[in-house]
């Protein structure tokens, strides 16, 4: 056989690197992305914007639905997830956060207004009340063992009648000295979601990173294991209910700003309950043990897409609920068994 016979047969037996090449580059791409458990949600949020987009049109695009969309719908409830993640991951839930929304800024007002504080240490002190809600439901669940639903309820019952005796149910204004601040919480019309990004984040290399991470998933994997190991138990679960206490309080400060003044209305349930909603589509266990910072972050994105989607496209607010919920239970079912596939090493 001559030698350009043979080349020719070569060339024949190559294998092609047209399209096949391509595709399994891509293939090679879903399937890792397939393993990551933020993917699904991940999926779920870019076609739930899609269809949004498609149907809603210019409506959905404007700039001003577009603030609402981030800034409003998604931003505090990602925050607020922050915290729920890491007290579900070591097996608590803080019922009561959504009241310290409501509190935290009233407690400015009275401060400066009221006692004649400056402008920031009021500001501080509005934080600081998140840290010792925090630590006040972390005393009752930890070292006098009340189970954190019921700690956590009791408090928000608390919080909320502080809330309404103290004000006598009216609004009350953003005190002036404090005023000129508001540019950096929400004045600015995407602040509240770059604080919800960075967040996102800051405490995603926390659990992932860090030793405290590290323990937070410990405590709610094997907590008997967790003691045996020298891990301090208390520390973690008292230290992620300050931390929710803490964000808490920083979106409530967020709200007042984007509302213009401070409501005896705006702590309630509804900011707890869509937390831990979006830590639960986003991966989180309610039994602890397992979660992810950054599937939170977009099972808050899945809910504000939802929340803000469904009345630009004409839904009328009586079924809204309907729909809501069973979006919701779809998202849950297709994430749990994507999950299952993943852990079964299913393509």
């Amino acid at each position: 056989m001559s030698d350009t016979a043979e080349r020719s047969i070569g060339k024949a037996g190559a294998p092609q690197r047209g399209p096949t090449g391509t595709g399994d580059a891509l293939l090679r791409v879903l399937r890792a992305l397939g393993r990551q458990r933020e993917a699904t949600v991940f999926i779920i949020a870019v076609a739930l914007f899609l269809y949004f987009l498609i149907k809603g049109g210019s409506s959905f695009t404007s700039k001003p639905n577009q603030v609402t969309l981030w800034s409003d719908q998604v931003a505090p409830y990602a925050i607020i997830a922050l915290g729920e993640v890491f007290l579900l991951i070591c097996g608590e839930i803080d019922l009561s956060v959504g009241f310290v929304v409501g509190f935290a800024p009233y407690l400015m007002h009275y401060l400066i207004d009221f006692w004649g504080f400056p402008g920031l240490l009021g500001i501080f002190f509005a934080l600081l009340v998140g840290l010792v809600v925090g630590a006040v439901n972390g005393f009752f669940t930890v070292t006098v063992r009340v189970p954190s639903f019921i700690t956590t309820l009791g408090t928000g019952f608390i919080l909320l009648g502080l809330i309404n005796t103290t004000s006598h149910d009216q609004p009350a204004p953003i005190p002036a000295s404090v005023l000129g601040i508001g540019k950096w919480i929400n004045n600015y019309a995407f602040a509240p979601i770059i604080w919800a990004v960075v967040l996102t984040v800051l405490f995603h290399i926390v659990l992932t990173r860090t030793r405290w991470g590290l323990h937070t998933v410990s405590v709610g994997g094997n907590l008997l294991g967790a003691r045996e190991a020298g891990i301090h138990v208390n520390r973690i679960k008292y230290g992620n209910f300050m931390i929710t206490g803490l964000l808490g309080s920083l979106v409530g400060l967020q709200q007042t700003y984007y509302t213009n003044n401070i409501t005896p209305t705006a702590g309630s349930y509804q900011w707890m309950f869509y937390a831990v909603t979006a830590a639960v589509i986003g991966g989180t266990a309610m039994l602890g043990g397992t979660g992810t910072v950054i599937g939170a972050f977009f099972g808050a994105v899945v809910l504000g897409i939802l929340l803000d989607g469904f009345p630009l496209i004409g839904v009328s607010a009586d079924p809204l609920n309907i729909i809501f919920g069973g979006a919701i239970l779809v998202s849950m079912v297709a994430n749990v068994q994507l999950t299952r596939l993943r852990e079964r090493g299913q393509s």
